[in-house]
């Protein structure tokens, strides 16, 4: 039996299958979810989220900044998890398509990693489309990452020691972030990328979008499209590698760790991606997490493959920045 003829309670991990089935469900206690305004589709994606927040290590302080960049002011919350530092930081951007979720709902991610890691990790407020366009929230990412690299010290960071993060478009970002630092001479800036189930091409013809994309999934094909519609001013600005960081001239990147699960459409284009890293001189590994699907660090107070890909994006983490925890 092929594994697209397996039955899909047999292709997700059971802890996973829980997690999906839940929020699936909590989404449709809202009919017609998709033809609703945007606010009002955030406010609900808020709502389905909340109860995958809660728990998680505890911070000994969060504090949130107004962060000045050349597209306004970004709200960033700064999580630090010990006494004691300066401590490196993770700057972390939050999936949804650059059209959902917020800082909230990605709140127990960040204590994840800033618990797992001893590091501060630093959530990015970004600013969300349609109502902008691409490069609007990439700028304001670039602006944050320079802002802390001045800044970071008054909060206890050690400002050598940045690296970047993010899931779905949020690992699309710290790519082009990358990228963009790296061109303007500040190739240094960033010592390391850990990519959650990003999505770095808009070629939606690869097999695991017929796998794992239908309607129905946690992230579908049409759902995909529809996130490159609201990021891009125009279509001619898929042209641009900061948009599809898979086509970009990508020597002299940071390291990268690639946290990709089994069961999702995005799956062929990270194996791509490390591929295409490895070949431009890149350090770049690839950890696949069977069983699970889109979305599974969220589920991390229910799965046990959640956790065990936090554990090893702290333990990556701290390799790459040469501490000892």
């Amino acid at each position: 039996m092929s594994l697209s003829d397996t039955p899909r309670e047999m292709r997700l991990d059971p802890e996973i299958k829980l997690f999906v089935d839940t929020v699936q469900a909590a989404y449709g206690q809202y009919p017609n979810f998709g033809d609703r305004p945007f606010p009002e589709m955030r406010a609900i994606a808020e709502i389905v989220r909340a109860p995958w927040r809660e728990g998680g290590p505890v911070m000994v302080s969060i504090q949130d900044a107004q962060v000045p960049t050349s597209e306004g002011d970004v709200l960033v919350r700064i999580h630090n998890p010990s006494e004691g530092g300066p401590k490196p930081a993770l700057i972390y951007l939050h999936g949804g398509g650059w059209t959902f979720f917020s800082l909230n709902t990605h709140d127990r991610v960040m204590r994840e990693y800033a618990g797992g890691a001893d590091m501060v990790v630093v959530g990015v407020d970004y600013s969300l489309s349609p109502e902008v366009k691409f490069p609007v929230a990439l700028n304001q990412v670039v602006g944050v990452v320079e802002w802390l690299r001045e800044h970071g010290a008054d909060y206890g960071i050690d400002v050598d020691q940045l690296a970047i993060c993010g899931d779905s478009c949020g690992a699309n970002m710290s790519v082009s972030a990358a990228l963009m630092l790296r061109d303007k001479g500040q190739g240094d800036a960033l010592k390391g990328m850990v990519l959650n189930y990003g999505f770095f091409d808009d070629d939606a013809t690869r097999e695991s979008y017929d796998l794992y994309g239908q309607d129905g999934e946690i992230l579908s094909r049409a759902e995909l499209q529809s996130f490159w519609v609201n990021y891009l001013a125009d279509p001619a600005d898929a042209a641009n590698p900061l948009v599809l960081p898979l086509h970009a001239d990508l020597h002299d990147l940071p390291p990268a760790l690639f946290a990709v699960p089994e069961c999702d459409p995005l799956y062929d284009e990270s194996v791509v991606m490390t591929d295409l890293l490895v070949k431009a001189g890149v350090p770049a590994e690839m950890i696949t997490y069977k069983g699970a699907t889109h979305s599974f660090l969220e589920a991390v107070s229910v799965a046990q493959v959640s956790r065990q890909a936090f554990a090893d994006a702290s333990r990556w983490l701290n390799s790459v920045l040469k501490r000892q925890t």
